[in-house]
């Protein structure tokens, strides 16, 4: 999915190359000082994706950083105002810019709020598939599981699930498995959602000749991926994959936006964001992918969370909680100044 995902925004390259109706800023161009400013990027948001991501994961062998453990539920409110404020601030508003623009046509762009529409559809969307793919891997646990057994029985030995506690209305192991089916859905839907926009950040920010606009977008985004790096490394610990697809996961999440940038590079003197398809194209990304977003945050990571018994019946947890998710929130909303 991930994979599909990623060919699916490089295959619309293509289209976003067409000519535009618009002139182009009247900013500051110089195209070497600009390069260098783009492998510093590279460098440095690859890196604090990997740190980001894999702290969580590499943590989970470090006891006070265990899914169970008060400080994990702290710093996942933390990332999950990120996430939030990530789609709220940073990847609405550039959906509404670039779908508002006078370099589309008034009908249909200007007659209709596609931006929101498209958000909509994309976390409605986002449910559906949540809750079938939930359902679908629950049943298939079940029947391989077979008559008479839990699914906890049929994964025992390879999940370890002992240590997790069930709902006082079903048996510990099916209840800890239905969990643990959860966390993995969530996991990879969260990916998808950050996939798409890192993508178009990275070719927006790789096409760019203006080093007065690259100069504060390499701090801010490194910040950015760390922040997200954390939240879904706090997701795919709590899926318990298996190592191997828990690193596919963190090196897919930490090569996107450097590749998206390094794409925007071999397309620098042909790319023009100004261009209607490529405005539409990127519009509508990024109102898709700040619907996932915001739809994750809010539904999976901060209501499954905070309305469970854990930090309903821990009021001291509950209020560092909180103040974790507006930190996040407020940090994150702080660098759409420079992003």
């Amino acid at each position: 999915m991930r994979l599909l995902c990623l060919l699916g925004v490089l295959a619309l390259i293509p289209l976003v190359l067409a000519d535009c109706t618009c002139e182009r800023d009247s900013e500051d161009r110089n195209k070497d000082e600009a390069l260098k400013y783009k492998l510093a990027a590279i460098a440095s948001i690859l890196v604090a994706g990997a740190i980001g991501v894999c702290l969580p994961i590499v943590g989970k062998t470090v006891p006070a950083l265990h899914p169970e453990r008060s400080i994990f539920f702290i710093i996942k409110a933390f990332t999950a105002g990120v996430i939030a404020s990530t789609g709220f601030i940073h990847v609405l508003p550039d959906a509404f810019e670039n779908l508002t623009s006078p370099c589309l046509s008034k009908t249909p762009w200007g007659d209709f709020p596609f931006a929101g529409f498209v958000a909509m559809l994309a976390a409605l969307g986002t449910l559906i598939v949540d809750t079938l793919a939930t359902s679908y891997y629950k049943k298939l646990y079940t029947d391989k599981a077979g008559p008479g057994k839990s699914i906890g029985d049929e994964e025992k030995a390879g999940e370890n699930q002992g240590h997790v506690h069930g709902h006082s209305h079903g048996s510990i192991s099916t209840d800890s498995n239905s969990d643990l089916l959860r966390h993995r859905v969530i996991s990879q839907v969260l990916e998808l959602g950050i996939v798409v926009h890192s993508v178009i950040i990275g070719i927006s920010l790789g096409a760019s000749e203006s080093p007065s606009t690259i100069r504060p977008l390499v701090a801010a985004l490194t910040f950015h991926q760390f922040f997200e790096g954390m939240g879904l490394g706090g997701c795919i610990s709590q899926a318990k994959f298996e190592t191997r697809a828990s690193a596919i996961m963190a090196l897919f999440f930490s090569l996107t936006t450097p590749v998206g940038i390094g794409i925007g590079l071999g397309i620098t003197n042909v790319y023009d964001e100004n261009s209607p398809t490529a405005l539409i194209v990127e519009g509508i990304f990024n109102s898709a992918s700040s619907g996932i977003l915001i739809y994750m945050a809010l539904v999976d990571l901060l209501a499954a969370d905070f309305l469970s018994p854990k930090l309903q019946n821990n009021g001291r947890l509950l209020f560092w909680s909180n103040v974790a998710l507006l930190l996040g929130a407020g940090c994150m909303s702080l660098l759409a100044k420079w992003a």
